[in-house]
């Protein structure tokens, strides 16, 4: 395809504004650490909501869901959509505590959590595994994406593509800081939405679709438009819905939705002004994210299976693909390469937004966990804060390059997401018990990551798998011991046995730590009161108020949460369809919901924001 002079400019312009962003902060951000990756602790919710939104509206995140879509229908993206449960329980519950945390990283909570030379391992050894290694993962798979967008819209290389919009976002990423991905971010959200509801609109209506109506009657997407897998389908309804709803949200860590929060979520909500914006940051990220935002891509990967049904007529159509690189999630960028003059320019800008955001997250993300928890607790203590500053700049660059290596060697984006998925099962209820259980340990912890990545790496080795699982073997069809659903909850139950029994047989962490943490966080709960017992008995005060447990209210207001997003989520996808009578009964259980979920949030104290 071709782009116009209208559309090099609007990507100029794009390109442009961001890169002025970055240079307008770059002086307050370098001042410090604490300025460089949160802010100064002083961003109000909405503009971190705005950021959270804009920086999971990832180049892979498209391609991710039309891939879904096209092999595994709507109904498939529930595989994702169970971490609703994940993120509101964050927002209800968690996002007050990693704010009271008052630290610069969730990293540095190790040491504030666990005693002795265990917690020093696993806060190094976390902040290298998650902060460079898983890190540089999510980044290759967005790169990937972009990688694929570049060649099939614009007619670009691997490498020309990473060469331009990887060079800009490093520059405005390193100079800028945690603000100037903050701010940007504010823009890239409404370019990036503007983009996808644009393409969603013109892609519907090509004259091969004819329109919506059109589109949810034809023959070849008919059995891909149920928002819940067939009850006659016992795999599909299995693997794609009970495991990620019973499972999968609290069991296993994933970028964006780590159990009890994590990662460049707890980075802004210890950016945020108070416990109040941190929460009303993560509970806008969520509706937005879950409810509203897929729909676009839904649409267009809907209407991709009318253009292109299968991938030879994708790469009869893109001869110039290389097959290392051809996949299903190719159809969302070759739809978009039917949109007209301007409106091209305007999606491929939103295309290049979405990349810019979340690289430019995770980069920053990532170098402070480099220089936070890695090179100023164990290479240069008495580093300053300008030394610091430059070495977040370095670690930057460093991240960037090596993300950018893997993503050339990467074929699809589902490979992240499952490899990721994978070694992180069975490692997420430590995540949610550690802050009101006290027994949980460093070696919980530790023996947990390792207990996921070393089992994931055996069964996922052809003989064990085939074993255990059953598979092809000379297209002859195996049996194994289990069915091969329950592959992701084999994991998850063979590490949660492990780290449970290492947590009994190692030694608890000591009672001053544990006071500390307590007097600090003020978790509460049945899981503190062998813990309050001991601080009574020795006369030490740490528990400051007498106000009631709040996780109580909170697991409510959770549950709410979930029925008032899904319902919305639902309505949404019911209105596109036509189907007018479920759309308003789910958007009366929706607002029901709401006001639910406001009276119960009135009758904790709290407010929203403030």
């Amino acid at each position: 395809m071709v782009l116009s002079t209208l559309d090099y400019c609007i990507i100029a312009t794009f390109f442009l504004t961001t890169l002025i962003i970055g240079l307008v902060v770059s002086r307050r951000s370098g001042k410090n650490t604490t300025e460089y990756f949160l802010s100064g602790r002083n961003m109000p919710w909405w503009l971190l909501g705005f950021s959270m939104v804009a920086t999971t509206f990832s180049t892979d995140t498209p391609n991710l869901v039309t891939d879904i879509v096209r092999q595994n229908g709507v109904s498939g993206n529930w595989v994702w959509w169970a971490f609703l449960l994940t993120g509101l329980l964050t927002v209800f519950i968690y996002a007050r505590l990693w704010r009271r945390s008052n630290v610069k990283t969730d990293m540095e909570f190790y040491e504030l959590r666990y005693s002795g030379k265990s917690a020093r391992f696993l806060r190094i050894f976390r902040s290298v595994y998650l902060g460079f290694i898983f890190n540089i993962l999510a980044m290759s798979g967005v790169t990937l994406a972009a990688i694929k967008i570049g060649q099939v819209m614009l007619g670009l290389s691997a490498l020309e593509t990473v060469g331009y919009a990887g060079v800009i976002t490093l520059i405005f990423s390193a100079v800028g800081g945690f603000k100037g991905v903050v701010y940007s971010d504010f823009l890239l959200f409404f370019v990036a939405m503007a983009g996808a509801i644009g393409a969603a609109y013109y892609c519907v209506n090509l004259p091969e679709v004819g329109g919506m109506s059109n589109l949810i009657s034809n023959p070849a997407i008919k059995d891909k438009l149920a928002l819940i897998p067939s009850w006659s389908d016992k795999k599909a309804l299995i693997t794609l819905f009970i495991i990620p709803l019973a499972v999968q949200w609290w069991s296993s860590w994933y970028p964006g939705a780590e159990p009890g929060g994590g990662g460049y979520i707890a980075q802004r909500m210890l950016a945020a002004k108070n416990e109040n914006h941190a929460i009303g940051a993560t509970f806008f990220f969520n509706i937005m994210h879950y409810a509203l935002r897929p729909w676009p891509w839904i649409i267009v990967a809907l209407a991709s299976l009318v253009v292109f049904p299968d991938l030879a007529s994708l790469k009869e159509a893109f001869p110039g693909i290389t097959d290392d690189k051809l996949g299903h999630d190719l159809a969302y960028p070759a739809m978009l390469t039917r949109l007209p003059s301007g409106l091209i320019g305007l999606v491929a800008a939103s295309l290049v937004a979405a990349y810019m955001s979340t690289i430019s997250t995770h980069l920053n993300w990532g170098a402070s966990y480099l220089v936070n928890d890695v090179y100023k607790e164990f290479v240069n203590k008495e580093a300053s804060e300008k030394r610091l500053v430059a070495v977040g700049r370095i670690a930057t660059i460093f991240l960037m390059v090596v993300s950018t290596l893997i993503a050339l060697a990467l074929t699809n984006a589902v490979q992240i997401f499952k490899y990721i998925l994978m070694f992180g099962a069975g490692t997420g209820l430590i995540f949610i018990l550690r802050w009101f259980w006290w027994r949980i340990n460093a070696w919980s912890e530790i023996s947990a990551m390792f207990a996921s990545g070393m089992i994931s790496i055996v069964i996922s080795t052809t003989a064990v798998n085939r074993y255990l699982f059953g598979g092809l073997d000379n297209d002859v069809v195996t049996p194994g011991i289990f069915p091969d659903w329950f592959e992701f909850p084999f994991v998850v139950l063979l590490t949660t046995i492990i780290w449970i029994v290492v947590t009994y047989l190692t030694s608890p962490d000591d009672d001053s730590k544990l006071f500390d943490f307590y007097r600090r966080i003020q978790p509460g709960g049945p899981g503190w009161k062998t813990v309050l017992q001991r601080a009574k008995e020795e006369n030490i005060e740490i528990v400051k108020s007498n106000e009631s447990w709040f996780v109580p209210s909170g697991i409510l207001a959770m549950i709410l949460g979930c029925i008032l997003v899904y319902s919305c989520m639902f309505a949404t996808g019911n209105w596109i369809y036509g189907q007018y009578l479920t759309a308003s009964v789910t958007t009366i259980i929706a607002l029901t919901a709401g006001v639910l979920l406001i009276l119960v949030w009135k009758s904790t104290g709290k407010r929203l924001v403030t």
